[in-house]
């Protein structure tokens, strides 16, 4: 891979987090995986205390089974395998697989719920 498809990946990680965060708000904290993990089978965004593996795709062309594979391949045990894709021009796409659609509904649910409980004025706002 050439220095600019890492930039762009790189870019492609940093948009996806960024969007994340603002979808999910306070609940979630969105950052890119490999600052902090390392290793190849690191997730390319880690949504904090939310098991899903998030696999970011910014290009033109993808072959949506081959990224879902490489996601199910690196996620860890228990952990939802997502596909993050967005081409030049077009909105954001996530990618599940129909039988884990629900499992990912539930871990965000579980999360943004767990969040509120515990800020008292997302509570009061009916958050």
């Amino acid at each position: 891979m050439g220095r600019m498809q890492r930039q762009k990946g790189k870019r492609g990680e940093r948009e996806c987090a960024a969007e994340l965060n603002e979808l999910l708000g306070s609940s979630v904290n969105a950052r890119r995986g490999v600052q902090y993990q390392g290793g190849p089978d690191s997730p390319d965004v880690v949504l904090d205390g939310v098991p899903i593996h998030v696999e970011c795709k910014r290009t033109e062309s993808l072959s949506i089974y081959t990224a879902m594979e490489q996601a199910k391949a690196d996620a860890k045990e228990g952990s939802t395998p997502i596909v993050w894709h967005r081409r030049n021009g077009k909105p954001s796409l996530v990618i599940v697989e129909t039988a884990k659609l629900v499992e990912l509904s539930l871990a965000i649910a579980d999360t943004v719920r767990n969040s509120t409980k515990c800020d008292p004025q997302q509570e009061s706002r009916g958050i």
